[in-house]
């Protein structure tokens, strides 16, 4: 791609943002970051500030993408800085496959391995991370983050920001609320309501200790 990619979180995810980046043609990478004590570099790349430095400079950047693994946080940077006129690319890495009716939404990442099939729909800010797989007709709203590994059936709906664990399964026209939390290697067989963690096989709600 020509132009300079701007990448929002220097961490562990960042660099497999990088990585797909790269493998997606950008050339150029620079790196912005919230983290405390500030940092000049990330690896090979620069680190020029915080958020703040990347909203004040814009129009320097063909490309904008938030690598930050929180999903909220994540979210939120990628409306804000959308709403501040950046160009939010998607990412989709060329040994992921994705079916040609899929829409994918400003801000997500597809990684390497992941599958995502005919007749779904993936929001903005989404992460369909290493491996996982996500079959026909599903529906993931803005936010969400499937962990490597993980498997949806058809016809899944997951909500906003609802994170699906490493290695997880979920069984086909379950319906997964905002904010969920679905425990590495749980299956999920019931429907699971805003906000709940489960774990498990099959999938139950976490007791608290």
């Amino acid at each position: 791609m020509i132009g300079r990619l701007a990448i929002v979180g220097a961490s562990g995810h960042g660099k497999v943002v990088a990585d797909t980046a790269l493998e997606c043609g950008w050339q150029s990478l620079t790196f912005f970051d919230d983290g405390a004590p500030p940092r000049d570099r990330f690896g090979d790349w620069p680190i020029l500030g915080p958020t703040a430095a990347l909203l004040a400079s814009l129009s320097e950047y063909a490309g904008v993408i938030v690598a930050i693994g929180h999903n909220r946080i994540r979210l939120e940077k990628t409306r804000e800085l959308a709403a501040a006129g950046a160009n939010m690319v998607t990412l989709v890495h060329p040994r992921a496959y994705v079916a040609r009716d899929v829409p994918l939404g400003r801000g997500t990442v597809v990684l390497a391995g992941a599958v995502i099939q005919p007749g779904s729909t993936v929001g903005g800010g989404v992460i369909v991370n290493t491996g996982a797989t996500v079959d026909h007709d599903c529906a993931l709203a803005d936010g969400v983050h499937v962990c490597p590994g993980a498997h949806l059936a058809g016809g899944v709906s997951v909500g906003e920001c609802a994170w699906l664990g490493i290695g997880c399964v979920v069984r086909q026209y379950i319906t997964i609320g905002a904010d969920v939390v679905v425990g590495g290697a749980a299956a999920v067989m019931t429907p699971v309501p805003d906000g709940i963690t489960v774990v498990g096989v099959p999938a139950r709600p976490m007791m608290e200790s």
